[in-house]
């Protein structure tokens, strides 16, 4: 059973012409409440392996590949769709390299507001480090951790540390106090053995400690994505033996 074949269908005028078509009413939808779940379905919890596909794992649970609809119906952080499907590594190692391509430039504050990006720069202008030369597209500003992001970059050359930061369409000019690789550049900052890295607010790690220090440690755009895409590999699925009672219950709930 295809998923979208579930789905009731209804008449739509897309030439508002006063002729309806019947189309699948895809914006249907029955979110399955705590006790449904419990009730109809049993659920346990899988580790997806690296590049599982929904219809191969609904193959390897059910011995058809009909219910990999199922595992975006129990999970919420599936209702966005396959995006949200955790990637095999080859796909995720690709998915970094071009997702966050460029650099990040950190302008600490460390007194006075000289220093912050606040108010300061144009997002498509181009960026260039007056020392290094290097040149590239301000790709957008991350106010909390002060960062810079430049992407397209015009050259090889790489921002330096130090040296003056100028918007050539705004002429607004901070001092690089740090550069990285952007999917090297801090997400987030934590305090140096919380076990939790639980993050802490910009005023900390702006006017204050650098990464390493003792005091502050940081995790990085890669490792977001690394732990986001690992968290999203453990998802829940249907008992095999409630599997078809969910699949009809379901049936009938959307087509209420």
């Amino acid at each position: 059973m295809a998923f979208f074949r579930q789905f009731p269908k209804i008449g739509y005028d897309f030439k508002l012409n006063g002729v309806k078509q019947n189309v699948v009413d895809i914006f249907r939808h029955v979110k399955p409440i705590e006790e449904f779940v419990d009730n109809y379905t049993q659920y346990t919890f899988f580790n997806v392996q690296n590049g599982e596909r929904p219809d191969v794992l609904s193959e390897l649970l059910y011995g058809t590949s009909q219910y990999y609809w199922t595992f975006f119906v129990i999970n919420d952080f599936l209702h966005d769709g396959y995006r949200a499907w955790p990637m095999s590594q080859e796909d995720l190692h690709e998915y970094i390299e071009e997702e966050y391509n460029g650099y990040a430039i950190v302008s600490r504050v460390e007194a006075g507001a000289s220093n912050t990006i606040a108010g300061k720069y144009q997002i498509g202008e181009t960026i260039q480090g007056n020392d290094s030369g290097a040149r590239g597209k301000l790709y957008r500003k991350n106010l909390d951790l002060n960062q810079l992001i430049v992407r397209d970059m015009e050259n090889t050359n790489a921002y330096e540390v130090a040296e003056p930061i100028q918007g050539n369409t705004s002429n607004d000019v901070v001092v690089a106090s740090q550069v990285f690789k952007y999917a090297d550049a801090p997400y987030y900052y934590y305090k140096t053995g919380d076990v939790k890295k639980r993050p802490q607010t910009n005023a900390l790690h702006i006017k204050g400690a650098k990464h390493g220090d003792g005091e502050l440690q940081f995790i990085t755009y890669r490792q977001y994505e690394q732990d986001l895409n690992e968290e999203r590999s453990q998802i829940k699925v249907i008992d095999p033996n409630y599997v078809g009672q969910f699949a009809k219950t379901f049936e009938k709930l959307l087509n209420a």
